[in-house]
């Protein structure tokens, strides 16, 4: 990679699977490894590689979840693997801090993507119901709020969880 594109100046980690509506009297070894082996340590290990190609005052951007907030029924082990990337985040802002890498973590809500299609009528309108804002997300919003991030526009955040998420885990 080096050879090819010299360096990295934004690394997004945008790594994240889950056992939706597992409750914890039904998660398994096997259910933790899977889920920490991608959000947890999918995620240091692509950070930790990809630091050898990124110059001072770059920036890294994590994703987490509002699902480390709420508290929701069913996701101990996927809400557990992103408080992790939130710790994440505080850690490496400070073992980086001598080289200028921001990292945060950006905690999105509910968006509008393919895999909401597969939510029943009822819980698609219990989402709305639980977000002030009355809706689901457009990408787009996302995506604007992570190019916040990774730009000199955001060159004094670091360490930080930001949520977008309409809301639902802030009121």
């Amino acid at each position: 990679m080096r050879a090819s594109h010299g360096r990295i100046d934004v690394l997004y980690v945008n790594a994240g699977i889950g056992r939706n509506g597992e409750p914890v009297t039904a998660v398994t070894p096997e259910t933790f490894d899977d889920v920490f082996a991608v959000n947890a340590r999918g995620t240091l290990f692509t950070a930790q590689k990809a630091l050898e190609l990124m110059p001072d005052g770059s920036s890294i951007i994590l994703t987490g979840s509002i699902s480390q907030y709420k508290g929701i029924p069913g996701q101990t082990v996927y809400a557990a693997s992103k408080a992790a990337t939130r710790s994440y985040a505080r850690t490496w802002s400070a073992d980086l801090a001598p080289r200028n890498i921001r990292v945060n973590v950006l905690d999105p809500g509910p968006i509008e993507t393919p895999g909401v299609a597969e939510l029943t009528p009822e819980l698609r309108a219990h989402v709305i119901a639980s977000t002030p804002a009355g809706r689901f997300a457009a990408p787009e919003e996302i995506a604007t709020v992570a190019l916040f991030l990774a730009s000199d526009d955001s060159s004094f955040v670091t360490g930080i969880a930001l949520a977008v998420d309409g809301g639902m885990a802030q009121v």
